[in-house]
């Protein structure tokens, strides 16, 4: 018998495997790279709400804990996966400008928020506000962190590259058998993909799709991240990812037109140089409508287990909420109500 399946292997998934590595557990992954948003994020690691000017959940305590988190996968993996990326915020107008220094005032934002702007001197630019400058931000490779991953596990036979199929699982008093392996319990790390979960698809996972435009312009020569209506990421390359969109509406996987459209017209407002779209990208954010995470284990198999529901801010939420599971099923440890799949019992 081994202790865990892990079904998905996004951000939620790798960071609950490495809960299990840390601990010495047996584990096997199942994976049907049916989900993306991961896979296709923009991989900024970001304290700060920019939209608002509001800290994001949790944002010190879940950086303190995701920054060691992913260099030590990236030393363990031997590729350079973590670097540090400054945020620029491009104000609007004056407006903005004063809300910017108001929240550098706030106690919760002061370590995140500069209060000295910052004068655009890039001519391939519009930015007749200057700029605010976020501190403690950084970008994750999250593509390559997977993909090197999942080799390892592969080489390990710890990865099984098919769906898992729910009517084979069998549920025990203390264990749970499917096709002929036992384990101690089952984690489900589907990401959107968990709508089709029949013992877990009572809870509101909405699903919100981003897609992003992977963009050439050798003029730009950009070094930050640039934060106006929609992210501008350096990739290296001259290539940039300019993004994202959010669509609660539409939930299928493909690349939209309309999308493309929509963040062409946003960056050329201030982007005022030639470029050339070379690539697109979407993929499901699993959100819920309280913005908060699912995590926890089912009201009546009690060897069944989930996280999910991570959002956009998956990068930091990962490594936060995969500790607070492990501990609440290894080591009777508490879940805070506000991320207890529990607040929705009363939908099944």
């Amino acid at each position: 018998m081994i202790d865990y399946i892990v079904v998905g292997f996004g951000l939620a998934g790798l960071a609950f495997v490495e809960e299990l590595k840390k601990n010495d557990k047996l584990f096997v992954v199942y994976e049907n790279y049916s989900q993306k948003s991961s896979r296709v994020a923009g991989g900024l690691y970001n304290p700060v709400i920019l939209k608002r000017f509001t800290a994001a959940w949790l944002a010190s305590e879940q950086l303190e804990l995701a920054l060691p988190f992913y260099k030590n996968i990236q030393d363990k993996l031997g590729e350079a996966l973590v670097s540090e990326l400054p945020v620029l915020r491009r104000f609007n107008n004056i407006e903005e400008q004063n809300l910017w220094f108001e929240a550098c005032d706030k106690p919760v934002l002061e370590t995140f928020l500069s209060s000295d702007l910052i004068r655009n001197e890039n001519e391939a630019l519009d930015i007749p506000f200057q700029y605010g400058s976020v501190k403690g931000t950084g970008k994750i490779d999250i593509k390559k962190m997977l993909s090197l991953y999942v080799l390892d596990l592969k080489k390990k036979e710890l990865l099984i590259n098919e769906s898992l199929e729910y009517d084979e699982l069998v549920t025990e008093t203390d264990f749970i058998e499917y096709k002929g392996l036992r384990a101690k319990n089952i984690v489900f790390a589907e990401g959107f993909g968990v709508r089709s979960n029949p013992f877990f698809n009572y809870l509101p996972l909405q699903g919100n799709k981003g897609e992003y435009i992977i963009i050439k312009c050798k003029g730009l020569q950009l070094k930050e991240a640039v934060k106006s209506s929609i992210f501008i990421i350096p990739l290296g390359d001259d290539l940039y990812k300019v993004g994202a969109t959010y669509n609660n509406q539409d939930k299928t996987p493909n690349i939209t037109e309309s999308a493309r459209e929509q963040l062409q017209m946003k960056l050329e407002r201030f982007l005022k140089i030639d470029y050339e779209v070379v690539d697109q990208v979407a993929g499901i954010r699993p959100t819920i409508r309280d913005r908060r995470p699912l995590i926890g284990t089912h009201p009546e198999y009690k060897s069944m287990h989930i996280i999910n529901g991570l959002g956009s801010r998956g990068i930091l939420i990962g490594p936060y909420v995969a500790n607070k599971l492990y501990n609440f099923i290894e080591n009777n440890g508490s879940l805070e109500k506000e991320i207890d799949i529990k607040r929705f019992e009363n939908l099944r």
